[in-house]
């Protein structure tokens, strides 16, 4: 159990896993906790819209219907992997389902079948709709089920839960069949890799006198690179190394950014491996302001003398329907890194 996120809280938590999300009207006041309680949360529950069209099943979800009312969910999961938030607190979206399954979630064990509808749902579970039509045709892109398995298991990791939280509405309430083109199964499977812990790197060979004595990182570069709004860009522009065969470093990347004040820029470091995968930093989030917003990015870590280490930002504007890029004038890398 749970005591269920604010509208702040969730919004800094899906788009720190790397979501892009976008808010919708008045979504942090919108919802039914005129009708009943909302929460102890104890899970997150994913549908589908049976619906075409973005922005028409996010009005939809976000409005309702004449016999049920919206929010019909708090986020709407687009085709191409954004996120909709459409409501904050209770919303019309699990209804009545099975007690038994309930408690299953609650304690973080496999579901029984759902055969009883005894229990309001509304009360305990996020709710995800997610744009299919849901006749086993309409294709689930790999970016919608990307997002839907960073969302839920974001929010998992956030309150403490496994990939046991996370059910579909077919799980949970008697007749329902979405969502239908996957497995929830296979959908909790990508939740519980997605949580589990990295794997243990071995430790680094003790140095020499002469490696212990660090190097200077200090690159400076103006550049003309626009942030568009909700596209991660590697700065400075193109594939540019910032450091190659290190094992360790520390430093901060310093951005001179213009864009109106209020909106949100995020940073992180990457290491790019041989293979063509990738290592990525937490992010790091900064607030623009008037006048030209100057940003420091810090990050230390270890690093195989093998991977290249990059730095990437992304811009969101305050006023969600703004589309303005915003410039980097210049970019600074001061720090020590270790061969």
């Amino acid at each position: 159990m749970a005591t269920p996120m604010s509208a702040d809280r969730l919004l800094r938590v899906l788009r720190g896993a790397g979501l892009r999300v976008i808010e919708h009207r008045s979504w942090r006041t919108h919802n039914r906790n005129h009708k009943g309680p909302w929460g102890p949360v104890n899970g997150v529950m994913i549908h589908h819209t049976v619906t075409a069209g973005t922005m028409s099943s996010v009005e939809l979800c976000y409005n309702g219907r004449s016999t049920l009312p919206g929010p019909l969910c708090h986020g709407v999961i687009a085709k191409d992997g954004t996120i909709y938030l459409v409501g904050n607190g209770r919303a019309n979206h699990a209804g009545l389902g099975d007690d038994d399954v309930l408690r299953a979630v609650q304690n973080e064990q496999a579901l029984p079948a759902d055969n009883e509808a005894n229990t309001d749902g509304n009360r305990h579970f996020y709710g995800f709709e997610a744009i299919n039509l849901g006749d086993g045709k309409d294709p689930w892109p790999a970016a919608q089920l990307e997002a839907i398995e960073k969302a839920a298991a974001a929010i998992c990791r956030e309150h403490g839960w496994t990939h046991r939280s996370v059910v579909g509405h077919n799980e949970w309430q008697p007749g329902k069949v979405d969502p239908r083109g996957f497995t929830m199964a296979s959908m909790r499977a990508r939740v519980e890799e997605r949580l589990a812990p990295p794997a243990p790197q071995p430790p680094a060979p003790a140095p020499s006198e002469e490696s212990i004595v660090p190097a200077n990182w200090n690159r400076a570069t103006e550049t003309d690179i626009e942030l568009t709004p909700g596209e991660w860009k590697t700065v400075p522009a193109g594939s540019v190394d910032l450091v190659t065969g290190a094992t360790s470093y520390t430093g901060s990347m310093h951005l001179t950014l213009t864009a109106p004040a209020g909106g949100t820029v995020q940073g992180r470091f990457f290491h790019l491996r041989p293979d063509g995968t990738r290592w990525t930093s937490p992010i790091v989030e900064r607030l623009t302001t008037s006048g030209g917003s100057f940003m420091d990015f810090p990050h230390a870590g270890s690093v195989d003398p093998t991977e290249r280490v990059r730095f990437e930002a992304i811009y969101y504007p305050a006023d969600d329907t703004d589309e303005t890029p915003a410039p980097i004038t210049s970019a600074r890398l001061r720090g020590l890194y270790w061969k």
